[in-house]
């Protein structure tokens, strides 16, 4: 069986202080599109549509 691969805990708290940065360094005016821009690069790198609205609906849970 095939697991896929996830991020370590380590890792994820890696992105989470590099996105953080990244936010602040787009500036409030510009952080809405640089979300959009990273999401997008991110959907083309993960090249799988369906996981996409998968972790769309994930990420919109509890807000």
């Amino acid at each position: 069986m095939n697991t896929p691969a996830t991020l370590p805990i380590e890792g994820l708290e890696a992105v989470y202080d590099a996105l953080a940065q990244a936010i602040d360094q787009a500036g409030p005016d510009q952080a809405e599109l640089f979300l959009v821009k990273l999401a997008l690069l991110n959907a083309h790198a993960l090249a799988d549509a369906g996981l996409f609205q998968q972790h769309l609906q994930a990420a919109l849970q509890d807000l």
